[in-house]
């Protein structure tokens, strides 16, 4: 088995997230700045959800609540507690870590239609929650005051300090989803996936192992979460909860190929694109979600290995080099 750094797949996919990042810093541009961070906030949360749906083959809907919840908290940290922007952005992250903790150890007995309806339930109980929490601002949230920003050099090098660390989340997730994939765990997440049942025969502890992969894949969005409301001075329950984006980030995963490491990053910067195309249109712009929604189903029908499944298909060398 070749040591896990000489895999060429993990290397194409850190060069690709570097590339992209790297490349607002040489243009000094801060409309691309913004263009290649929604995209490189899409590949985090996608990276991450492939955790769970590529791995276990487990379909959340709800996984936004974590991007929620964590930037909730981060916020609360930032704001209330007056938190450095770094150590909010790390409790964020282990709040959401620690709520996937506790719905794994429950819902994660529930399998298909059954798991997937639940987390939209928990999504909408989270936001309703939040919505009723006074510490959080109810339902009108809660708003950085504009001098917060001057500990950091003032808003345009805050803005800078949130997009390197966006690129170093999104990297970190690719570089987690690489790992897991290549390990025992990840040879357990993937039995589970092709027989649960048959999984737990050969001593797969399938609870346990799908708990830790929800973990995982919730700790990232939690970070992100605290990242993105920082930089948008406000967070309130509609925009932290939005369901729909849920709906967006399964699209990425299987556009790009749900279980490969390459495939979110591809399916992330595809749909964002598309994103773009839709929203600039006068006819598309207000049924860009149905457009996804018809999307997902073509990709279920006619490519379900999604783009990085199809390249590996077409080359035996493909199928070395692209994980």
């Amino acid at each position: 088995m070749k040591p896990l750094l000489r895999h060429a797949g993990i290397w194409i996919a850190v060069l690709l997230v570097l590339a992209v990042g790297l490349y607002p810093a040489a243009s000094r541009s801060p409309i691309t700045r913004e263009t290649i961070f929604t995209v490189l906030l899409s590949v985090g949360l996608a990276s991450s959800l492939n955790i769970l749906l590529g791995y276990t083959g487990y379909v959340s809907f709800g996984h936004i609540v974590f991007f929620g919840l964590g930037g909730y908290v981060g916020f609360y940290a930032l704001d209330v507690l007056g938190w450095h922007l770094a150590a909010a952005t790390l409790v964020g992250g282990l709040a959401a870590g620690l709520l996937a903790l506790l719905l794994g150890l429950s819902i994660l007995r529930l399998r298909g239609a059954y798991f997937a309806l639940a987390t939209i339930g928990i999504n909408e109980a989270m936001k309703a929650f939040v919505s009723n929490f006074e510490p959080f601002g109810g339902p009108v949230g809660m708003e950085l005051h504009f001098a917060i920003y001057q500990d950091y050099g003032g808003a345009g090098q805050a803005l800078w300090m949130v997009y390197w660390g966006t690129v170093l989340i999104a990297l970190a997730a690719v570089g987690v989803s690489f790992l897991v994939k290549r390990s025992r765990f990840g040879l357990s997440l993937m039995a589970i996936r092709e027989d649960e049942d048959a999984a737990e025969v050969m001593g797969v502890v399938a609870p346990q192992a799908k708990t830790w992969a929800y973990v995982l894949s919730a700790i990232f969005p939690g970070m992100l979460g605290a990242l993105f409301f920082f930089k948008q001075g406000i967070v309130e329950p509609g925009s932290a909860f939005r369901l729909h984006l849920s709906i967006e980030l399964l699209v990425m995963v299987m556009l790009g190929g749900q279980g490969t490491v390459l495939g979110p990053i591809l399916g992330a910067a595809a749909y964002q694109r598309l994103r773009g195309l839709l929203l600039t249109s006068a006819f598309f712009k207000n049924i860009q979600l149905a457009v996804a929604g018809l999307l997902l189903l073509l990709i279920v029908l006619f490519i379900p290995a999604g783009a990085v499944g199809w390249l590996r298909g077409c080359a035996a060398v493909l199928r070395r080099i692209l994980e």
